[in-house]
């Protein structure tokens, strides 16, 4: 039991971590609306704690994965996205 506790409590560090760089991409006017919108679609169901949170991360990495090949995208918001996909991937079941 104790050790389900400590992964969730790591999941839900890596899980603000991930929230945190989104937030940053939403909130930065240089980067195009689009990107700033999946950005925030990301923010929402990391949120959703309906479901588990490799589910939430899963969900998430497939919207930015889907966004990162957007030829519009600045490189350091390319970046930081791949950081937060990279912070999603150890997100296990």
């Amino acid at each position: 039991m104790a050790r389900r506790r400590k992964k969730a409590e790591i999941y839900e560090e890596s899980l603000n971590q991930a929230m945190s760089i989104l937030k940053d991409i939403s909130e930065d006017t240089t980067t195009p609306r689009n990107i700033r919108r999946a950005a925030k679609e990301a923010m929402d169901v990391l949120q959703n704690t309906a479901k588990t949170y490799a589910v939430r991360s899963a969900d998430a990495i497939s919207i930015l994965d889907e966004i990162s090949q957007d030829p519009n995208m600045p490189p350091y918001t390319r970046t930081k996205i791949w950081n937060v996909v990279s912070i999603l991937e150890t997100i296990k079941d």
